[in-house]
């Protein structure tokens, strides 16, 4: 009766929780998520004021290809970093989701392969499952901090049907963010084998410690094969302002999208009107206090959980999860019981078990993500409720 692809699609990691998390709820468990990419800095208040001022007295259709005005903010957002993006090569979309799988659909056909690394963000299995296409994995090891793997390994990979290699930079769920050199490479093997590359950088701004790395977008020797997916949801603190991004100068490519773009009609125009004001008023300064607020967590949570007996994990680079090994051997196991059966002064903790991340299951059952976007006392009470919680549950 339904469509194969639909029936395909496969669950998040974290769906199978939802039902203890909500039965925690209902008896009065406060529950400290550390399973969702949610930040909960303040959106910045030029957001609202933008839209405060609209001054319309009707919400009318935008443009299917995005508000003129944001489009030219995004431009002088990339120009500060000395990437150049006419007009015609930005499109604006409902959210970095929007972007990708318009880009998956433009790209590919049903039966041909993207490569990935993985750990990959779960939810991209979604959109390769609606669309048939087939994911392979490129290796990458927990104690080598998720590096990608040599040049040879890679273009071992590829096949005939290979269309694209696509990535996040700075890592979801991983914090790795790509050097200079693994990306050069990435390019070089685009360029080689005439292969796209779908850079997924919304977490541009969340990067650690003076790591060295670059946006694809400065590689203008490959500017037609590079697709980069961007948004302000993570950014500026506006998950739920759903405007997301595509820059790419091959012309066909872009035609494409937009025909994607005005099947749909246009995105909101109130949004638009916020994420304009958002890259038109917000500088450096900003960019840099939203990192060292980031920083601070990560290294509160890394100096935390290095101490509990028994995990393991790498610092992150960038973004704000991290990928933990626990001393259990099924993480899913020991994330319902938490939410089941274990509490701490009130509060108990919903993680992500890593298993959804990998295309082989079997590399993330002991694995989960965390996300640190949380203020230091909610995250310091995680880390004892998953101290006392291990202990506990290894002790049954």
């Amino acid at each position: 009766m339904f469509s194969k692809n639909i029936q395909n699609l496969k669950t998040s990691p974290v769906r199978e929780l939802i039902p203890y998390s909500k039965k925690a709820k209902d008896s009065g468990i406060d529950i400290i998520h550390l399973n969702i990419g949610q930040p909960d800095l303040e959106t910045p208040k030029e957001f609202f004021e933008a839209i405060e001022n609209f001054g319309e007295k009707t919400i009318a259709y935008s443009d299917s290809s995005g508000q003129k005005e944001l489009i030219e903010s995004i431009k002088k957002y990339y120009q500060k970093m000395n990437i150049n993006y006419e007009n015609d090569e930005i499109l604006i979309t409902a959210g970095g989701s929007e972007a990708l799988l318009f880009t998956l659909m433009t790209l590919f056909n049903v039966g041909e392969e993207v490569l990935i690394p993985e750990p990959y963000y779960a939810n991209y299995n979604s959109f390769f499952a609606m669309l048939g296409i087939k994911v392979v994995g490129i290796p990458t090891k927990f104690e080598d901090n998720f590096k990608l793997p040599s040049r040879d390994v890679i273009e071992s990979l590829i096949t005939e049907k290979t269309k694209a290699i696509m990535f996040s930079n700075p890592g979801n769920p991983t914090g790795a963010v790509y050097s200079r050199d693994e990306l050069l490479m990435l390019n070089e093997i685009s360029k080689e084998k005439n292969i796209f590359m779908i850079s997924d950088e919304v977490y541009r701004e969340f990067i650690y410690d003076g790591k060295d790395t670059v946006s694809c977008g400065t590689f203008t020797d490959n500017q037609e094969r590079i697709i980069i997916i961007d948004s302000i949801s993570k950014r500026f603190s506006t998950c739920g302002a759903r405007v997301g991004t595509i820059l790419n100068k091959n012309k066909d490519f872009m035609g494409y999208i937009l025909k994607l773009c005005q099947s749909r009609l246009a995105i909101s125009t109130l949004d638009m009107i916020g994420a304009e004001a958002l890259y038109r008023c917000l500088d450096e300064k900003y960019y840099q206090s939203v990192n060292r607020k980031y920083m601070e967590r990560r290294d509160f949570l890394f100096e935390g959980l290095k101490k509990i007996e028994g995990v393991v994990l790498n610092k992150p680079e960038g973004a704000f999860y991290c990928i933990i090994e626990l001393p259990v051997e099924d993480a899913t196991d020991f994330s319902k019981w938490l939410l089941g059966e274990f509490s701490y002064e009130g509060s108990t903790v919903m993680l992500a078990p890593a298993k959804g991340f990998y295309q082989r299951e079997e590399l993330g059952l002991n694995k989960v993500r965390i996300s640190y976007a949380l203020e230091l006392d909610r995250l310091e009470k995680a880390i004892k409720t998953i101290e006392l919680g291990l202990k506990k549950y290894n002790s049954r």
